[in-house]
């Protein structure tokens, strides 16, 4: 297997000045499944495809290993891709669908044969290797796309939102199906996704992309407990982060109660320029007679917790708090409630970037 390494990576289309993909600088361990996460737009599937020779570099470069693979033809940078859409081959089986990759590369019948079948274990596909794509259901297809790079035992893996043709829970049980083939198979891949709550599930790391430009590339939980920038803190997380703007007035205030907070966030918070806008995630907010008072818009009531969207008045304005509650609960649409901070309060600064966090309370 291989490390990845972005120097630097910038792709401009033709006809804009905008760069899709700026100045990526990213390294990718040896082993590591890494995934790329954005909105529509961000670059995440551009920053693959430059990687795969799909895409080329305007500036910059693109490392495998130790190789600069900026100018290197797509089927010689050892990489395998599973897309989207599966690409298989639906006038061939299964078997021959996953050995097409060394049938072109001139592997002799016997080891193409047992390479196959090795694969075909490794992704409980034994018992379809006779049938035609047709035959097979989403999952087992999407299977079938990843045994044919399984099988040509590349240094890297690319995969480019590979669950998203197929339905909610089946995409559950296969992102836990990969996540173990990875683990398993030792290898390094790039995975690319517009779900952040896959990538927080399946990533070592998580590299977040918005509008060509790295956001933030660290664990999972450091993405949600340490967002770096307004951007992360919003982006990571379902339900997404509560985002207060508070404006330059001191103290911060949110519907006429005051945020009350200690230690080196208060000099922090004081220091800091132009408006601030704090975030807490729905579980540091809860529902009851806190000083904070709004009105129920609606109660999502998933079982094992319930969000309750809360219309609050601030500064003349009507913005929606989600608390994340233990059920069951009780409370009703219209109805007037109080709220309060139980837990990590985030601020940031009017360029986005994260002054501090602490914990924090409403009085």
């Amino acid at each position: 297997m291989s490390t990845v390494r972005y120097e630097q990576a910038t792709r401009v289309y033709e006809g804009t000045d905008i760069a899709a993909v700026d100045e990526l600088n990213l390294d990718i361990g040896d082993g590591e499944l890494i995934v790329l996460v954005g909105p529509s737009g961000s670059g995440k599937s551009t920053a693959l495809r430059m990687l795969a020779g799909l895409e080329p570099l305007d500036r910059g470069a693109v490392y495998i290993g130790d190789v600069d693979v900026s100018d290197v033809r797509p089927r010689d940078r050892d990489i395998a891709m599973v897309f989207q859409n599966y690409a298989l081959y639906p006038q061939l089986s299964v078997a021959e669908n996953i050995g097409f990759p060394l049938k072109q590369q001139g592997v002799p019948k016997e080891e193409r044969k047992t390479r196959v079948r090795e694969t075909a274990r490794i992704l409980d596909l034994e018992p379809y290797l006779d049938r035609k794509p047709k035959a097979l259901s989403g999952g087992q297809r999407q299977r079938v796309a990843m045994g044919r790079a399984i099988v040509r035992q590349p240094s890297v893996y690319l995969m480019d939102e590979p669950l998203s043709n197929l339905d909610a829970k089946l995409r559950v049980q296969t992102r836990t199906e990969l996540v173990e083939l990875q683990h398993r198979l030792g290898v390094t891949m790039v995975y690319v996704t517009h779900d952040q709550v896959e990538a927080m599930t399946m990533g070592h790391r998580v590299a977040v992309l918005k509008d060509g430009l790295l956001q933030q590339v660290d664990a999972p939980a450091t993405l949600y407990h340490e967002p770096g920038n307004l951007f992360v803190a919003g982006f990571i997380g379902s339900p997404a982060m509560n985002l207060v703007p508070l404006g330059s007035g001191r103290p911060l205030q949110i519907g006429g109660a005051e945020l009350v907070f200690d230690g080196s966030a208060r000099s922090s918070v004081a220091e800091a320029n132009g408006d601030v806008t704090v975030g807490f995630r729905p579980e540091a907010v809860r529902v009851g007679d806190g000083p904070l008072r709004g009105r129920i818009r609606n109660v999502e009531d998933l079982g094992s917790e319930v969000f309750v969207h809360v219309a609050v008045e601030n500064n003349g304005n009507s913005l929606s708090v989600v608390s994340k509650m233990t059920p069951p609960f009780a409370g009703q649409l219209d109805e007037n409630v109080g709220l309060e901070i139980a837990g990590t309060a985030h601020f940031f600064a009017g360029d986005g970037s994260r002054i501090a966090s602490t914990d924090a309370a409403l009085r």
